[in-house]
């Protein structure tokens, strides 16, 4: 229909009155059409001009972002008719500054309870050329509510897995201080003489069963406890020269050869430098643990667009398929001895750095687990800069 106007109106002169009265019936259908939509429409929408002034809006819009004004609402800048003083600015500073936004948050008073409105602004382009400025608004209460009892079952559930995983682990430990506190309470009770070196056998195997019992403890805490981490930026690079030293220690244990690839000019990362070294030192352990016989471990890091990724890859037994979807639950673990929260734990580190981990196995040659951690967009902007005037198109 449209093209159909479109060319009607190329050819207008060439009309007669009933062609023309046809024409304008035509428009008035479609105009009809496009108002139906958009006051059918649940979600708010708005769209503004060159100028920054609003040339339509639905009922939905009006109703989400209360306008100060409906009476002016064509006659001035479209931040200036908004009432939330929060979303006003937040428009301003969009348009002003020509961005592009994506579900943008804010919470806001309506029918006396706060709701929670997300808002998009994209730009209207046609034929090269930015003609104003699309404004999507939507009430995501409810979805953001749901999300919000989903994470408490899964919480909930996670913590049942953990207290279960951690209840059988402390089981093995706990019989066994048991047993020899029973054989050092037989040797004192006897009537014979009392063997020192038995004795202090015993104790030090009740020794290392407590440290094992404080270490599952921790683990466990440390899995169901917030984290308090405290990001700032940080040079990965450096992080992880200071720990290769600690991760040659560990190698030199075993016939494995340590690789180190470190990409040179990466931008600094949002960190916290302990509990990196702590997710790459697990890393390192796990990948350790799958090479009894020797191997390499390679640890390596590289720029990916708007990501940095770390990758530390053994060339160790491997993980089963079937396996891998469980590799980061609690207390899943394939070995004979180990907390089974090493994995867990990494997982928790990346996320709290806003970052993603993966990982790609395949049994008899090995594992690879990757984290990607965001650039934070100052460090973006940095690095863009730089490149442009590396290659003369700054100057």
């Amino acid at each position: 229909m449209r093209k159909f106007i479109q060319k009607a109106l190329e050819k207008i002169e060439k009309l007669d009155i009933q062609q023309i009265h046809k024409l304008v019936s035509d428009l008035a259908q479609e105009n009809e059409r496009l108002e139906v939509v958009l006051e059918s429409m649940t979600d708010g929408i708005m769209v503004t001009d060159t100028e920054n002034r609003l040339v339509l809006y639905n009922k939905s819009a009006e109703r989400l972002i209360p306008f100060v004004s409906v009476a002016e609402v064509y006659e001035r800048k479209v931040w200036s008719v908004i009432a939330d003083m929060e979303i006003a600015d937040f428009v301003r500073s969009v348009l002003e500054h020509q961005e592009t936004v994506r579900d943008r948050e804010f919470s806001i008073r309506l029918g006396g309870e706060t709701r929670t409105l997300s808002c998009s602004v994209l730009p209207l382009v046609r034929n090269g050329k930015i003609q104003g400025n699309l404004f999507h608004i939507e009430d995501v209460t409810e979805k953001r509510a749901k999300e919000i009892r989903l994470r408490r079952a899964e919480s909930l559930a996670s913590l049942t897995t953990l207290a279960a995983g951690v209840a059988h682990e402390i089981k093995n430990p706990l019989g066994a201080i048991g047993i020899h506190i029973q054989l050092i309470k037989k040797s004192l009770q006897g009537k014979g003489r009392v063997g020192k070196r038995a004795v202090m056998k015993h104790l030090e195997v009740v020794t290392e069963e407590v440290e094992r019992l404080n270490k599952i403890v921790v683990d466990f805490l440390f899995a169901v406890r917030p984290m308090d981490a405290h990001l700032e930026l940080r040079d990965l690079n450096g992080i992880l020269r200071d720990m290769v030293k600690f991760v040659e220690v560990e190698t030199a244990q075993g016939d494995v050869k340590l690789n180190v690839e470190l990409a040179e000019g990466l931008p600094k990362l949002l960190l916290d430098e302990k509990y990196i070294k702590q997710a790459v030192l697990n890393l390192v352990k796990n990948a350790l643990g799958a090479m009894p016989e020797g191997g390499v471990l390679t640890i390596r890091t590289e720029r990916k667009g708007d990501y940095v990724r770390l990758q530390v890859t053994d060339t160790g037994i491997g993980i089963p398929p079937e396996y891998l979807d469980k590799i980061f639950e609690p207390y899943f673990t394939t070995k004979e001895f180990g907390s089974g929260l090493g994995l867990t734990i990494v997982y928790k580190i990346v996320k709290e750095h806003q970052g993603e981990i993966t990982v790609d196995s395949e049994p008899g040659k090995g594992t690879t687990f990757t984290i990607k951690f965001p650039v934070p967009q100052p460090e973006r902007q940095l690095i863009d800069y730089r490149q442009e005037v590396s290659e003369g198109v700054v100057t």
